[in-house]
């Protein structure tokens, strides 16, 4: 099978296309045909190994522990491992592991559910870990109500896209925070409230919020704060690492000092999470965003681009 593979860490430029054996699953694995895949921040991350806590995540600390990245794949059932009981050979599926940027991928069944039958497998494949994430930030710890006020930065990237509209589902009102060039895509997703970035700065309007997620938190913290209501809770994803590590490290103290909460996010893949999504799917209430196809033999550049921070929505490979 060809394979997108690397041997060490760095810039996309250490990825090759190669011609690889076909892998065999493990006990509760299932092969799957790969017919796509989705690229996310996680898959640069761990491709540069940066920031150096990503090594000590169990990726390997001088060289990396998985040759073939690609975290979210959707595709058909080829073989099941001999304790897999979940899905039969012919199964359309889609979910999250690792190793899907390749024609063939092992994955644990539980972390596969059953593909909508209505939708297409670039579209499954975008929304593993951008879906997860945000209803993981929206639901687990912003312990989102209907009702509530709830503004989204960085609305028209791949978690952002997501966390509109499952926020709408859940019956917030939303307001998205995004660029002048994405004002109507948010808007067109469910977007109540659309906030231009590089005309206005959220915190400044002296308008408060019940949970604000920050998917582009590039300023200190206390900027946002401000614009969170005393009971509120802000709810950091991406950004800057100085950011990140701001609200790792501060996060107990800014709590106590300002009277919010303060919490950050990383995903836990999971099949009743999936099957969530699937359900959201499937009623059309959540539709993923994408923005651009590349082949296998593109991820480099697909990488490339998903690091520039343009996006709209999720970045896709069609093998």
């Amino acid at each position: 099978m060809k394979a997108i593979v690397r041997t060490k860490y760095g810039s996309p430029d250490v990825l090759e296309l190669r011609e690889i054996g076909k892998p065999d699953p493990k006990e509760h694995q299932v092969l799957i045909k790969v017919h796509a895949a989705s690229v996310n921040p996680l898959d640069w991350h761990i491709l540069r190994g940066k920031p150096f806590l990503v090594r000590l995540m169990g990726f390997g600390l001088l060289k990396p522990k998985h040759q073939i990245l690609g975290a979210d794949i959707a595709g058909r059932v080829e073989a099941v491992g001999k304790n897999a009981t979940q899905f039969r050979i012919g199964d359309e599926v889609f979910g999250s592991g690792m190793g899907g940027f390749a024609e063939y991928a092992c994955f644990r069944e539980d972390k596969l559910v059953l593909k909508p039958a209505t939708m297409t497998f670039e579209q499954a494949a975008a929304v593993p870990v951008a879906g997860l994430t945000a209803l993981q930030s929206l639901r687990d710890h912003g312990r989102i109500q209907p009702g509530q006020h709830v503004l989204i930065n960085g609305a028209s990237g791949g978690v952002g896209t997501f966390a509109v509209q499952i926020a709408k589902a859940f019956g917030a009102e939303v307001t998205g925070v995004c660029s002048t060039r994405n004002v109507e895509m948010v808007r067109s997703i469910g977007a109540d409230h659309v906030i231009d970035y590089t005309k206005e700065d959220f915190w400044r309007s002296g308008k408060e919020y019940d949970l604000i997620l920050d998917n582009a938190a590039y300023h200190s913290i206390r900027k946002p704060l401000r614009a969170l209501n005393p009971t509120g809770t802000y709810v950091l994803i991406g950004g800057s690492i100085a950011c990140l590590v701001q609200s790792s490290i501060l996060k107990p103290l800014f709590s106590k000092k300002e009277g919010r909460k303060i919490t950050s996010v990383m995903a836990k893949v999971n099949a009743p999470d999936l099957a969530f999504l699937k359900e959201l799917l499937e009623t059309g209430k959540v539709v993923p965003v994408l923005d651009r196809r590349y082949s296998l033999s593109e991820v480099p550049q697909a990488i490339r681009y998903l690091e520039e921070g343009h996006a709209r929505g999720k970045v896709v490979i069609t093998v």
